[in-house]
């Protein structure tokens, strides 16, 4: 192992990451994107992902668990086959993991120690006792940023994705992060990373008391680990032997470069530049680029993205892998219970520092109340019609086009299209 290998692991060892007490499994789930399955069967499967198959997914860099109980527990609800596999270089956080699984009593999470450069023999190795598919999903975030060769990880990933599949991934926001690699090198010097952890936390505690109110971290709102993480989160965030980050245009060549291509940025909206602009004029200017570069374009207008969280399929995929709302056989599904009481012509939405206002259609409320994860929007239409009987399907999909355009771009409205042997009579699943 490298040496750079070596304080990468030495570090989780010692502070495992996120800091997480495997006792809190009884009271909550920790949730997110990506990998929420919902989400997974928008942004990669087209919302048509038949869940009565199974379903194998690997969880890269698993950490203290977040993404692999998630997953595991989600398909655990649903009783969905199939099995999650879990890899991570440090013993520590994968003992914390383990934990949190058995106090959840998942019998669908199988974890193994390694780095995720070695996933396609580990891949192997599992194939020789079994003879698994390769995975339908691949979970890596937060990792491939503190490997010495990311495009070399992400290769390594693309090699036990199934042709079909797709990968939820996140990597850190280079402008977003604006300081932390200044205190990072202030660091290095202060307290090198030849010493023990235990020094080098006790000299960055010292440190962060010192700076000035000109420093760029002082001066960045958006960075709060070192403030809320205990000391696994300082470490991570200003301790770090190695780490780096990305604008958008690099993390789409990082993508090609691995044969892969971005389906989706998390969430949608905040990588569209007409939020953050309401001159016409500006808009006209920035609308005929291509999607990718409007979302290159989007970063460098907000500035506060700490993080890129975003889904990618093989580049040889057909479109679309990305679910749309534009059959009556849709099926929403509202991912935040508390937007069902929704009322008003604009939603508020808060986006680290930016107060953001999605402007919601006159039939908001009304397609709101009957979304259950269950009815389609035919059955939804159907339902509106019968008291309306103006309401045909082009003004019905003009109204839920909007809502869909205003709650999908905060990631709370997805689609799934239920198998057609289980639509019943009335248009629901």
């Amino acid at each position: 192992m490298a040496s750079g290998d070596e304080r990468v692991r030495t570090q989780y060892e010692a502070y495992p990451y996120p800091q997480r007490n495997p006792a809190d499994e009884r009271k909550r789930l920790v949730t997110g994107s990506p990998s929420d399955l919902d989400e997974v069967n928008h942004y990669v499967f087209a919302g048509r992902r038949d869940w009565r198959r199974p379903f194998r997914a690997l969880v890269a860099g698993g950490g203290t668990g977040d993404g692999a109980i998630l997953l595991a527990q989600r398909m655990a609800e649903r009783s969905i086959a199939g099995e999650v596999v879990y890899l991570d270089l440090s013993a520590a956080s994968r003992r914390i993991a383990e934990a949190r699984a058995a106090m959840r009593g998942l019998a669908n999470l199988r974890f193994l120690t390694g780095s995720l450069l070695d996933a396609p023999e580990i891949f192997a190795e599992i194939a020789a006792e079994a003879a698994p598919d390769p995975f339908d999903y691949v979970d890596c975030c937060g990792v491939l940023h503190h490997l010495a060769d990311p495009a070399g990880g992400l290769r390594a990933l693309r090699r036990v994705l199934a042709p079909e599949g797709g990968m939820g991934l996140m990597l850190y926001g280079a402008l977003g992060r604006t300081g932390v690699y200044h205190v990072q090198e202030l660091l290095r010097r202060v307290a090198p990373p030849e010493q023990p952890p235990a020094e080098r936390l006790a000299a960055a505690r010292r440190l962060l008391k010192e700076l000035p109110p000109t420093n760029w971290l002082k001066r960045n709102p958006f960075v709060g680990d070192h403030l809320g993480g205990g000391d696994a989160g300082l470490y991570d965030l200003l301790l770090h032997s190695r780490d780096r980050a990305y604008t958008v245009p690099e993390i789409a060549e990082l993508c090609a470069a691995a044969g892969l291509r971005i389906a989706a940025f998390i969430e949608p909206a905040r990588y569209d530049p007409d939020l953050y602009l309401t001159d016409p004029a500006l808009r006209k200017r920035l609308a005929g680029l291509a999607p990718l570069e409007r979302a290159a374009a989007a970063e460098l207008l907000c500035g506060n993205l700490t993080k890129h969280v975003f889904y990618a399929v093989p580049a040889g995929r057909p479109d679309p892998v990305v679910a749309a709302p534009d059959s009556p056989d849709a099926v929403p599904i509202l991912r935040d219970e508390r937007l069902r009481a929704l009322r008003g012509e604009a939603l508020t939405a808060k986006a680290d520092g930016l107060t953001l206002r999605l402007p919601l259609p006159r039939l908001a409320a009304a397609i709101l109340s009957r979304i259950d994860g269950r009815r389609t929007l035919g059955a939804i239409h159907a339902e509106l019609r019968a008291a309306d009987a103006g309401l045909d399907w082009p003004r019905f999909r003009e109204q839920s086009d909007r809502l869909y355009a205003a709650l999908n771009g905060i990631n709370k409205l997805v689609i799934a299209y239920p198998p057609a042997d289980k639509v019943d009579s009335a248009g629901g699943l």
